[in-house]
C-alpha cells in the first residue's frame, strides 16, 4: 500500500515539473531548439563530407569521419585563431602549416570571380603572408 503512494506521487511530482519547466517563448526552450538546429546540422554536414571521401577517394568509413571531423575542427578553429596543423602534400611530403580564415589577420581580398572549389580548403598562410589551399582528404591532424 506504501509502494502505490509513492509511485502516484511520483507520478503526479513529474507531471507538475514537466508543466513548470515547459519552454517559454523567448526562454531557454529556444536555446536548446537552435542548439538541436545547429548540431543536425554540423552532423549532416560531416556526414556528407566522410560519404563523399568514400565514394571518390575510395576510403573506408572510419577513415571518412576522421578526416571529415578534422577538418570541421581546422575550419572552426581557423576563424578564430591562428591554428597549426598537418596535410600531405600532393608530392607525397607531409607540410606543418599555420593558417587562419580570421577577419582581423587576413587581408582583404577581391572577388576574382572564380568557382570555390569544395574538395579543397583554402587557409591564409601566416608564415608566408599568402592564401593557400590543401586536398580536404589529405588532411592528416591538427596539432
Amino acid at each position: 500500500m506504501c509502494y502505490d503512494n509513492l509511485q502516484y506521487t511520483f507520478i503526479y511530482v513529474s507531471l507538475h515539473t514537466e508543466n513548470n519547466n515547459s519552454p517559454k517563448p523567448g526562454g531557454q526552450g529556444d536555446s536548446r531548439e537552435r542548439d538541436m538546429k545547429n548540431f543536425k546540422k554540423t552532423m549532416s554536414e560531416i556526414m556528407k563530407a566522410a560519404w563523399g571521401y568514400v565514394r571518390v577517394q575510395g576510403m573506408n568509413m572510419s577513415e571518412a569521419l576522421r578526416c571529415a571531423w578534422c577538418n570541421y575542427k581546422v575550419r572552426t578553429a581557423m576563424a578564430t585563431r591562428i591554428v597549426k596543423f598537418y596535410f600531405l602534400k600532393v608530392d607525397g611530403s607531409v607540410r606543418e602549416a599555420y593558417g587562419t580564415l580570421k577577419s582581423d589577420i587576413v587581408p582583404a581580398t577581391l572577388d576574382s570571380g572564380r568557382k570555390p572549389n569544395p574538395s579543397v580548403q583554402v587557409y591564409y598562410d601566416t608564415e608566408k603572408d599568402s592564401w593557400r589551399c590543401f586536398k580536404k582528404a589529405n588532411l592528416l591532424r591538427m596539432a
